[in-house]
């Protein structure tokens, strides 16, 4: 990992440990909040393991912020629209080398994150198990480029460019792209909840 990114994951680690100490949140319940062990939850907020995209979001949830300022350490301010330029966002390189780019990281009150996601291909994954991820609400990926294997529990989808996919991201979910090709999603996740939260 590059200096700059290891730098920005130890300070995204320091904000999630210091709105956890100051809501005195027990790190038993951020475990939980994050669906991981205590342990792994402790290597994640210490900044020894990467943090990814769903565990950031899972913790700017249970603390009742926007994932931005968790990311950032700035509050989104735009109130009426947003206009992101096409190769801008806020990038975030978190889940294996998925690379993020925020799409409307300065509005507020968003009821729904969205994400441009480029998916590289890895000749290795293609006969390994596919990671699944879990996060409350739904989730729409729209193919913009590439071919995808789609899992959602035990069903296997492929998908390329034009293909929607609209799934409960409560239950596990994961891609890797095929074909000897990289590939790219138009994400966006939605939380029913989102309303009460910020």
């Amino acid at each position: 990992m590059e200096a700059e990114n290891l730098d920005n994951r130890q300070e995204v680690a320091a904000r999630i440990r210091s709105l956890r100490e100051d809501y005195e949140i027990s790190i038993e319940d951020m475990a939980e909040a994050t669906g991981r062990s205590a342990d792994e939850y402790i290597a994640r907020e210490s900044g020894d393991m990467d943090l990814t995209f769903t565990f950031v979001y899972k913790c700017a949830k249970k603390f009742g912020v926007d994932v931005v300022e968790l990311l950032t350490g700035e509050s989104p301010r735009l109130r009426h629209y947003e206009v992101v330029r096409a190769g801008q966002g806020l990038v975030l390189e978190r889940h294996s080398d998925f690379h993020y780019q925020h799409k409307a990281p300065h509005f507020r009150n968003r009821l729904g994150e969205t994400f441009l996601v480029d998916v590289p291909y890895q000749p290795g994954s293609q006969h390994e198990p596919i990671h699944l991820s879990y996060h409350e609400g739904q989730e729409m990926d729209f193919v913009l480029k590439g071919h995808l294997r789609f899992r959602f529990e035990d069903h296997f989808e492929e998908v390329g460019p034009g293909d929607t996919l609209f799934y409960d991201s409560g239950r596990g979910h994961g891609m890797i792209a095929i074909d000897g090709e990289d590939a790219q999603i138009l994400a966006v996740v939605f939380d029913p909840k989102r309303k009460e939260i910020i």
